[in-house]
């Protein structure tokens, strides 16, 4: 066989050669949607290459972006490692000090920021100790006013060359083609590196029909970020499969995304559970026509059954929970429907919807507790562990990978139960089981199970110290408008829950919020939540 290397720059020439003319749809402002050509981004993508390789872009150089999702940050996905560097999709929502330590612990030379960004990165300047240029990212070359040096203006870069820049093809597959850090909810930012092997491994798997089923002929709008675990691999796989694609750009709300959903006739679509909430939400008070859509991921926490049965019953579209983190590129599973779910009623389908889904083909997977390797029978509980193609083997120059990477395996930091046919199902976070009296309690269980009743927005579930059972678990929940906080309330809360699970389970008490703590990727933040309710119990 051809030992031919599996790079992403190959996903350029396909889309220029067998694409020219489908679009990428890019919002970048409140009134300004481009439309460009595969053809044109191409071109754009060598132009960019050969500009950041004058300023000092070398194999290897770490390359930092801090940008939305639109056309330009797509360029640079692809124009940075297919010229042989590494680009590191900087979180823009972690805190100030975050940010400065990944992009130092990173040791990026070279920032590309949206110019609305860009006020924070000129702040954080003075604190950067690696980066040697400034790449501003706008409609328009004019740049801003600063007083730092070395600042470029993307567009006027990319005018000064003329596109005949040629991507290396000698490449080593294993060459480190991307980084994006974890979210951070205790400690410093983790670093994941991306080689191309796995990047371009993982985009395959996109287009299998038992995953995602991508192709040419979808319209796939990409609403998880693109500087988080490479926006769940969307932008890299369209641009193989020639996927038209469709980047909202900065400020996005519910509405708009409905807007683009409906102007667009998107058939595909991803992000986490509190857009979902939000888009259901404001699809019900101004109905939009979603027909188009033949698929939501739902990923990032676990999928409210009342939000699926919405989508699927009301609204007659699939909605896929899947699995997956910053570590394993990152999906590792999907909510599919497979052939032995066909005579399952409505009520057996959704439960299966909710749960985190089947293993991807390539990856393999087991829950381990401490006992060893526990049973497949959708009772035992483990910590779930992954590993495959598409997996990383280690945090870039962190001593948390001894914690987290063992004998070939990825200890996830979820606990899970699997069915006898393999299906997973998340019970919580290693650090958010609670232990109440001796026995495991699922915080996820709890709060999906909150979230069907009609009053409730959103609802976390999280561990109070308590004398007697050393922990018991507390509801914290968001009402729907127009529903009273009230004792009335509590107590029709936690009887419903009552009618559900063992009345161990049941919660002690109902706190009611405005809203629960999120990290930056919409996550609930029950770090954040314990904290705020510390002392509850005194």
């Amino acid at each position: 066989m051809m030992d031919s290397p599996l790079l992403l720059s190959s996903f350029v020439k396909r889309a220029e050669r067998y694409f020219p003319e489908k679009l990428i749809v890019s919002r970048t402002g409140e009134n300004m949607i481009h439309r460009i050509s595969y053809k044109e981004f191409a071109v754009r993508t060598r132009k960019l290459a050969a500009a950041l390789s004058k300023i000092g872009m070398k194999h290897g150089t770490k390359v930092g972006s801090f940008a939305w999702n639109h056309h330009r940050h797509l360029e640079l996905y692809f124009g940075v490692p297919g010229a042989g560097a590494i680009l590191h999709m900087i979180n823009i929502r972690l805190s100030p000090e975050h940010i400065a330590y990944v992009i130092n612990h990173a040791e990026d030379e070279i920032l590309l920021v949206d110019h609305d960004l860009f006020p924070l990165i000129e702040k954080l300047a003075p604190m950067l100790k690696s980066v040697k240029h400034f790449v501003v990212m706008k409609d328009g070359m004019d740049l801003p006013d600063t007083s730092l040096e070395n600042v470029y203006s993307y567009e006027e870069l990319l005018a000064a060359e003329d596109g005949s820049f040629e991507f290396p093809e000698d490449l080593d597959e294993n060459t480190p083609a991307g980084m994006c850090y974890t979210s951070a909810t205790t400690g410093n930012p983790k670093g994941v590196v991306y080689t191309h092997r796995g990047l371009v491994l993982h985009s395959y798997a996109l287009g299998m029909s038992d995953a995602m089923g991508l192709s040419e002929r979808d319209i796939a709008l990409s609403i998880v970020p693109m500087f988080h675990a490479n926006a769940w691999g969307l932008p890299f796989a369209s641009v193989l499969f020639g996927t038209t694609q469709v980047l909202p750009g900065p400020g996005f709300a519910p509405g708009m995304l409905l807007d683009l959903i409906e102007s667009e006739k998107v058939t595909l679509t991803a992000g986490v559970p509190t857009i979902w909430l939000g888009v259901l939400k404001e699809l019900e008070a101004n109905p939009r026509n979603i027909e188009t859509l033949r698929m939501i991921i739902c990923g990032g926490s676990a999928s409210p059954k009342g939000l699926i049965r919405a989508f699927e019953e009301k609204y007659a579209v699939p909605f896929v929970t899947g699995y997956g983190m910053t570590e394993t590129s990152p999906l590792v599973s999907l909510a599919i429907t497979t052939s032995a779910m066909a005579d399952m009623t409505m009520d057996e389908r959704i439960e299966r919807r909710s749960m985190a889904g089947l293993p991807m083909p390539g990856l393999e997977v087991r829950i381990v507790n401490e006992n060893g390797e526990a049973p497949w029978d959708g009772e035992t509980m483990g910590e779930l562990n992954v590993k495959g193609a598409w997996i990383a083997n280690e945090y870039y120059k962190d001593e948390r990978t001894e914690d987290a990477f063992k004998d070939g395996w990825l200890y996830t930091g979820d606990i899970a139960v699997i069915e006898p046919d393999g299906y997973i199902k998340l019970t919580d976070r290693t650090k958010d089981l609670i232990k109440s009296g001796g026995e495991w309690i699922s915080s996820v269980d709890l709060e999906n199970a909150l979230m069907t009743h009609g009053a409730v927005f959103e609802a976390a579930v999280v561990a109070i110290p308590h004398e007697k059972w050393l922990e018991r678990p507390l509801a914290c929940v968001v009402l729907k408008e127009g529903h009273a906080e009230d004792e009335a309330m509590k107590a029709e809360l936690l009887t419903y829950l009552e009618s559900q699970f063992a009345k161990w389970w049941v919660p002690d008490d109902v706190v009611f919020l405005k809203e629960v703590p999120k990290t930056s990727v919409g996550k609930f933040l029950k770090a954040a939540l314990r904290k705020e309710l510390d002392g509850y119990y005194q």
